[in-house]
């Protein structure tokens, strides 16, 4: 018979089965727990929320577009002094660069000769006048004398006819003395308009002449000024276009206001106003000559000067503005705007942009009033999916002084 046991070997082998089986079931209870632990988290959490956007409602308004033109400045009138008369100059009897009057004198040509010829020319008209009272009175004895046969009838005729010679003689050297005269006038040469002049091309001691192509200064009126500006014909038959369509309407405060821009970038402190259109298009260019006038008190501007005007080219009446911050272009250069759909979704729009107004694009086609564009929060947009819009910031309080 087999032997039984020993009992050491019993009390051995049971504490080490128990250890085996205590051990196992903290383990299998800490995996369900932790597998129960990991259904309730995940049940548990909640869906992200859509994102938040912020956008602008588009509304329409009256809007005068205008157009950024180049332009010069050209004086509103414009004098060469040239002498009328050949002559020594004597002096010069003005400032170089100040503004001078019309009539005002400017130089002084040597008049002596001029002086003399102006008395011979009096002195001959005195004989003349005196020459002309002879033979008046020898005439008329001669009338009553040949009704008495005291003289021949043709001793009446030379006398009428000496009295007629001296009655041309007369008015011919009237006409030499007033020639004479002007020419004394022409010695002292004057501003032919009012304006600025400039310098003097000539000094003292210079010999002029009649007709010379030299001049000896010019007088420029510069308030006001006319500034001529360069339209393409392009622009101008769009505009034309728009006021037959009715899209665009030529009335309005401002439909005749135009403003200029200098060359430092500055604003001109006053506005002008458009004069006439030229008739003629440049061929070489393919552009016309549009023509403003502006006020010019303290002479900022000077002519040839270079400037940007501002012309307005219509009212529309129904304009459709959008935020600069909410347009972007694809890769072909197309602007697109995304847009908020009344349930929430999101969308591309692709819209035809004109000039810019501002901060905001002039929008021809692709939205219309009431669409919501969005302009904050763009990055986290996904086109199709629902977005939640954030209200309107509340406007700041206004501060006291």
């Amino acid at each position: 018979m087999p032997c039984a046991p020993h009992a050491n070997h019993r009390l051995d082998s049971a504490p080490k089965s128990g250890w085996r089986r205590r051990a196992a079931v903290p383990c299998i209870a800490l995996v369900i727990s932790l597998g129960a632990c990991g259904r309730d988290d995940k049940a548990a959490k909640p869906a992200a929320p859509p994102p938040e956007v912020g956008v602008v409602t588009i509304q329409t308004s009256p809007i005068m577009l205008t157009v950024e033109l180049p332009g010069r400045t050209s004086p509103f009138a414009i004098a060469d002094v040239r002498p009328q008369i050949a002559g020594l100059i004597q002096a010069r009897l003005f400032e170089e660069g100040t503004d001078v009057k019309a009539g005002q004198p400017l130089y002084q040509i040597d008049p002596a000769s001029y002086q003399a010829t102006f008395d011979q020319d009096r002195a001959q008209l005195a004989y003349a006048r005196a020459n002309i009272k002879t033979t008046r009175l020898k005439a008329e004895r001669y009338e009553d004398l040949v009704k008495i046969k005291g003289v021949s009838r043709q001793d009446l005729d030379d006398a009428e006819a000496a009295y007629g010679q001296a009655v041309a003689l007369v008015a011919e050297d009237v006409a030499s003395l007033e020639s004479a005269r002007i020419d004394l006038v022409r010695t002292r040469i004057t501003s032919p308009i009012s304006g600025r002049i400039g310098t003097s091309s000539f000094t003292q001691g210079a010999l002029v002449t009649t007709g010379q192509t030299s001049a000896l200064t010019t007088v420029q009126t510069l308030d006001p000024i006319y500034v001529d500006i360069v339209e393409s014909t392009a622009d101008f038959l769009k505009l034309r276009r728009g006021l037959a369509m009715g899209t665009l309407s030529d009335t309005g405060p401002d439909s005749t206001s135009i403003r200029l821009k200098l060359e430092d970038g500055s604003t001109y402190p006053m506005p002008g106003t458009l004069k006439l259109t030229d008739v003629t298009v440049d061929e070489t260019t393919g552009s016309i000559t549009l023509r403003a006038i502006f006020p010019n008190p303290g002479a900022i501007l000077l002519p040839g000067l270079y400037v940007t005007a501002v012309v307005p080219q219509g009212l529309d009446s129904q304009a459709v503005l959008a935020p600069a911050r909410g347009v972007t272009r694809d890769p072909s250069g197309n602007a697109l705007v995304t847009l908020v759909e009344a349930d929430g979704t999101t969308k591309s729009q692709t819209i035809e942009t004109g000039q810019v107004i501002g901060n905001q694009w002039l929008v021809t086609s692709g939205l219309k009033a009431g669409d919501q564009v969005v302009v904050e929060g763009m990055q986290d947009v996904k086109l199709g999916e629902k977005v939640r819009i954030a209200p309107p910031a509340p406007s700041s309080p206004a501060r006291g002084p």
